[in-house]
Order: structure tokens, then sequence, then C-alpha cells
């Protein structure tokens, strides 16, 4: 079992230390910080104090405030984006739940190298998605929301609409199906926003055989942290990386779309990459 810092970590692809950890949540003894930091107000529609909710027909969406606070034109230009994507996406996605929860909240964090903001699929019952902004991202979290906020809640939306969030997992949490589950988010995001990141992308360096054999040969409970997000040799995303490339394979070998790819299991995706 890792043990998680007294303050968070945070990754070069802006994905939180702690997050690598939360499929096996049943395992993990988090200290109070921690977990003052997680537990945000689950309920539709219900505001805690110093947050501010904007609710819509299919969307909650809360701005957590503890600290720093969101201009009114950021909130405009987040509601917009946020109401506009969950439009699209449900058009596209008709497994996407009703009533979601969005809560966004601004973080001085490094997330340079994914648009200036990250997020992750919370829960599935309720559907919740939290996103981070950073307040660092070069011209500020104006600039964050419009670089980076459309990619990211493409992907959890993806997420939400299959059941894979971090709480309350329908899926297996092995790092294979972890990887061709990312990669199948992550590339929907790309096709449908037309934004992608290096971060995600298999290096040009790599010969992408290896890193393949790499993750199937990994046992069931191999380190999702490790795998996922900060590999000790300094590799970063690998799984990510590494499900990007599958699934284009996917969508190569056999003509199909990532629609189609979206309905199909975790072994399936393999399989149609070029792999039992």
């Amino acid at each position: 079992m890792l043990q998680i810092p007294r303050k968070p970590v945070f990754l070069s692809n802006g994905k939180q230390y702690i997050e690598a950890n939360y499929q096996n949540m049943k395992d993990i003894k988090l200290n109070h910080k921690l977990i003052t930091r997680m537990l945000f107000v689950l309920s539709i529609g219900l505001v805690s104090a110093g947050a501010a909710a904007q609710t819509t027909d299919h969307l909650a969406i809360q701005f957590e405030e503890p600290s720093d606070i969101f201009t009114e034109s950021e909130k405009q230009l987040a509601v917009e984006l946020l109401t506009d994507s969950e439009r699209e996406v449900r058009k596209l996605l008709p497994g996407l739940p009703e009533g979601i929860e969005v809560n966004v909240e601004i973080v001085d964090w490094d997330l340079d190298v994914v648009g200036g903001v990250t997020g992750r699929a919370e829960t599935n019952d309720p559907p919740v998605v939290m996103i981070q902004v950073s307040k660092k991202f070069p011209g500020g979290v104006e600039a964050a929301i419009n670089g980076g906020l459309q990619s990211v809640i493409y992907h959890e939306f993806h997420h939400l609409s299959l059941g894979w969030a971090v709480r309350d997992n329908q899926f297996t949490s092995d790092i294979q199906t972890a990887t061709v589950i990312e990669g199948l988010a992550e590339v929907f995001s790309e096709e449908f926003t037309g934004v992608s990141h290096a971060e995600n992308q298999m290096p040009q360096e790599v010969n992408a055989e290896d890193w393949i054999e790499e993750v199937r040969a990994l046992p069931k409970d191999a380190d999702y942290q490790t795998w996922m997000f900060q590999h000790p040799d300094g590799r970063t995303s690998i799984g990510y990386r590494t499900g990007n490339y599958l699934i284009k394979q996917a969508l190569s070998n056999s003509g199909k779309t990532i629609l189609e790819l979206s309905r199909l299991s975790p072994g399936e995706l393999w399989a149609l990459a070029g792999y039992n």
C-alpha cells in the first residue's frame, strides 16, 4: 500500500497522487487533512458554506470557494462550457446519467501540460465530477477554463457513461482495464473537442510494443500510481499513453467508430487492438 503524503503531490500530467489509489479505496487510510479536502457536498442542489451553485436541466454546477473566489465572468464561462458540453456529450453517449453534479474549484497546481484543468469522476451514484482549475496557468483562471475545461469534461463524462468512477467503480481496477478505459475516454475527448495533450500520447522515441507488453505482463494488483501516473524510472502516464495508442489501433484495425468502441468490454478493446 502506498504511503499517502500529508500534502497532495501532483504529477506532471496534473493528476493527483492520491487519485492513483482511489481504485483501491478499501485499502487506503487517509489522514484527516486529505479527507477534509476530498469530502464535498454530494447531494444535488445542496449548497455548502462558501460555495455557489447553478443548476440547469441536467447539471448542478457548484463552485467551491474556500479561499480563491471565481469572478462572475469566470463562472459564466465555466457554466456555458459545462452546459454546452453536457448537451453534446448526452447526444453522443446515451448512457450518460441524469442529474450530474460538477464541483469546480481553483487550485495553485501546475497543470500546464493538460491545459490548466484536471478532474475526476468521483462517484456514479450520485453522478459527481470534480474539476480543478489552475490559477497558475498562463493567463490565469479564465485562460485555463477556455483552454482545458471542455476536453476534461468530455473525458470525465465518458467515464460516467460507462460507470468508471473513483469511489464506486463498476470495473475491476487492474492496470490492463484502466489502460483501455482511460485511453477510450481520452480518444473520445480528442475526437470531439479537437484538443490533445502530449502528456497523453505515446512518445515518438518509444517502441509502443515495449510498453504494451509491460502493461500486459503486470499482475492484477500492480501499483496504480506507478503505472498510471509516475513510474520510479521517470516515465509518466504510462497507462494513459498506452491506452491512447491501443484505442487508436483498435479504431484502425476494426473500422469502428469511437462511439462503437465505447460499447465494448475492456477485453474486446484489447482484442481489437490486436492483443488477447
